[in-house]
């Protein structure tokens, strides 16, 4: 019998190979840029991706605070939480947070984008959101990423 015989190669911990990747968020658009940062955490480019297993790449984002908004989201959108009490809905919009914390913003956006469960809970630790262009991770040496050549 002459047939070919193909295995479908499944990765786990031992297997993945995990990068650093840096991408600049100056003039960036919030939603773009979550959809493009979430599939390089989750590893869905590689051709080894398996949907079970962390096989993403870790990401730094640097200059958070210069982050775009299309249309009036900046002043309209509204991030509700709650404070675990009576009446303790809180509302707060994109430009109060990025006020206060300008990396906020873009940790909320791309944990929306990963599974809800305890691999989106693992994922999210390999993001890492600057709000300079300064980052401890210089030692991992990361590979910048330009957000125009990738769709």
């Amino acid at each position: 019998m002459d047939t070919l015989t193909y295995k479908t190669i499944s990765a786990n911990n031992t297997t993945v190979n995990k990068e650093w990747i840096l991408v600049d968020a100056e003039n960036e658009v919030l939603g773009r840029l979550s959809s493009i940062v979430a599939k390089f955490i989750r590893g869905k480019y590689k051709t080894n991706f398996t949907p079970h297993v962390d096989c993403g790449d870790n990401v730094i984002i640097i200059n958070a605070e210069k982050i775009k908004l299309t249309g009036k989201k900046m002043t309209d959108k509204e991030y509700v939480r709650h404070t675990g009490y009576p009446g303790g809905q809180r509302f707060t919009t994109p430009k109060e947070l990025l006020a206060k914390n300008p990396t906020e913003i873009i940790h909320k956006a791309v944990k929306g984008m990963l599974p809800k469960n305890r691999l989106g809970s693992q994922l999210i630790a390999n993001l890492f959101v600057y709000a300079g262009k300064e980052h401890p991770h210089a030692a991992q040496q990361p590979k910048e990423i330009k957000l125009n050549s990738i769709k």
